[in-house]
């Protein structure tokens, strides 16, 4: 089979879109994009289900960027050539990454802007008065730039992707889509790409696509169990906090972890948790801007962190539901699950924001659900996050009494699938780890509302703080800024120094020898002066009896008497 396959040389494709390809390290393409680069080249509507990690951007973003390069040689005109819409802030910066990677040696005659990030339309304006070749966005944020005649389509406009299609109504744009449509010439090529095919793809379908041809490729929505291994562990909040502290305190689980939480508060509770044993993570808080949430995601990605806490909120959303109320609002007003899924705080969420899809987690070994997701769809796309391309990975499931008709349904929906993908269940016997039940407790107790409040506060505090445009203001008002500065929490979680590190008589002994906990120590190297030229001697490293300040004692002189005897 491996000879039938077809490589990137072989499509037809520009010797500057090969190099940057062989750049990227990719030797072949995936199955997705084997089979959809060469349609699209042909010029046909593509309706394309693959599942998460699959390379779906790729197999849109080269086909688009072979056909503006083969348009350049007999058009010079600039224009807009190619929209790209996408459900989230977070996949429009990496579709825009992803097209950059692949022009980096046209990037002259292909150029790329991403417009979905939260920056006034007044600035930028300018961006789209250069005309970039291809731009990325939320139905959104173009319809906004549509009505603000700074972006016109209706003549220019050759290529339509609509990235997540699945995800495009759920979160509220069928109105904005539509009227997008409108301001559309009425020729154009369109793919429709999605990790699944529920009724609002098959509506988008109807609305975007002439005759299309549709690409199913893998059966199951996930690898099979030879890539993913996925457990579930039945227990109740407690148990939670107890297991997800053996797992990560005992580097039981290793390598980069996501953990996903029902809500925002959850996540700071999760996070102050760990950090009662000295175990670092961060939280992806909707809450805060969409540079703050990236900056967050790249650190992950560079191992600043290897646990990170999130939510998936957009994606646990009722789609129907969702929509027609957006539909029925014009788009201005979030529906009410959005509200109860974000605490108490009353903060403002980014309605344009979902972890579980459209972020590219890099080399993530593991994904634990600690809240078991609302849907099926849901767990899919949070689980999508490990296991990506030929990479290995492990799903841990927590279910409580409470959610086993969800577990029973998740499992319905996967054995359906032709290739092999079940949850196992997690053989872990919990009356072995009962001796770390008193620290969680512990911990779990310096946990409080007030703690988890103040913790989110201070990260919006952080936020105030580096704003630029608050730069201005703070200027002004210095005083405002030097009380910001040493505005400190009344109430923070205690955190008790000995908690971090684990006794060797809690370890179960079937654990000792797999177990490597984090002490927070650090190792001491063993320092070798190099030879040749002076060495400064340690005063404190001295050998005993030369310091005196130390090893000062009084020795009484022998007297002649004592002496004499002994002879």
């Amino acid at each position: 089979m491996a000879t039938d396959r077809v490589l990137f040389h072989e499509m037809g494709l520009d010797d500057r879109l090969l190099k940057a390809v062989a750049d990227l390290g990719w030797a072949q393409p995936t199955l997705i994009q084997e089979k959809a680069i060469p349609l699209a080249l042909e010029g046909k509507d593509l309706l394309a289900r693959a599942r998460t990690g699959s390379g779906k951007t790729a197999a849109y973003a080269v086909p688009v960027i072979q056909r503006i390069l083969t348009s350049k040689q007999t058009v010079r005109e600039q224009a807009v050539r190619a929209l790209i819409l996408v459900p989230t802030k977070e996949l429009g910066q990496q579709v825009q990454s992803m097209v950059r990677q692949l022009t980096a040696f046209c990037a002259r005659d292909v150029r790329v802007a991403d417009i979905s990030g939260k920056a006034d339309i007044s600035a930028q304006k300018p961006i789209l008065m250069e005309k970039p070749d291809v731009v990325v966005g939320t139905p959104s944020r173009v319809m906004a730039h549509i009505n603000a005649q700074s972006l016109a389509l209706n003549n220019s406009l050759e290529m339509l992707v609509i990235d997540e299609a699945d995800l495009v109504f759920s979160f509220g744009f069928e109105a904005d889509l539509k009227n997008l449509l409108c301001h559309l010439p009425k020729i154009y090529q369109a793919f429709l790409m999605s990790a699944t095919l529920n009724e609002d793809v098959q509506a988008l379908k109807e609305l975007v696509l002439h005759n299309p041809v549709t690409l199913k490729l893998q059966g199951s929505q996930l690898p099979d169990s030879s890539q993913l291994q996925q457990y579930s562990v039945q227990c109740e909040e407690e148990d939670k906090f107890l297991l997800t502290y053996t797992l990560l305190k005992l580097r039981l689980v290793r390598g980069k972890t996501l953990l996903f939480v029902g809500t925002v508060e959850r996540c700071y509770r999760l996070k102050l948790f760990l950090e009662q044993f000295s175990i670092p993570a961060c939280v992806l808080n909707s809450e805060l801007p969409v540079h703050s949430r990236c900056h967050i995601i790249s650190q992950f990605n560079q191992g600043f962190y290897d646990y990170i806490i999130a939510t998936d909120e957009q994606g646990l959303e009722d789609p129907t539901a969702s929509s027609v109320k957006k539909e029925e609002e014009k788009g201005k007003t979030t529906t009410k699950k959005k509200k109860k899924g974000g605490g108490k705080g009353g903060q403002s969420k980014d309605q344009e924001y979902g972890v579980s899809r459209g972020i590219d987690f890099q080399n993530v070994a593991n994904v634990i659900n600690f809240d078991f997701p609302a849907t099926v769809e849901s767990y899919i796309h949070r689980v999508g996050r490990t296991a990506r391309a030929d990479n290995p990975g492990t799903a841990l499931t927590f279910v409580s009494h409470t959610e086993l008709p969800l577990l029973a349904e998740v499992e319905s929906t996967l054995s359906d699938a032709d290739t092999e993908c079940t949850l196992k269940p997690y053989g872990f016997k919990m009356e072995e780890i009962e001796g770390f039940r008193y620290r969680c407790r512990d911990a779990m107790r310096s946990v409080t509302k007030q703690a988890v409040k103040e913790a989110r506060l201070k990260e919006i505090k952080q936020e105030l703080l580096n704003s630029e445009k608050l730069k201005t203001y703070f200027e002004d008002n210095p005083k405002d800024l030097h009380l910001l500065r040493h505005d400190k929490d009344i109430h923070p979680a205690v955190i008790k120094p000995h908690m971090k590190n684990v006794p060797d008589y809690l370890i179960p002994p079937t654990l000792k020898g797999l177990a490597n906990p984090l002490t927070g120590r650090k190792k001491r190297r063993n320092f070798q002066p190099k030879t040749g030229g002076v060495i400064k001697s340690d005063f404190k490293k001295n050998a005993r009896g030369k310091n005196p300040l130390k090893t000062f004692r009084f020795k009484p002189k022998k007297s002649k008497a004592s002496a004499g005897a002994k002879s």
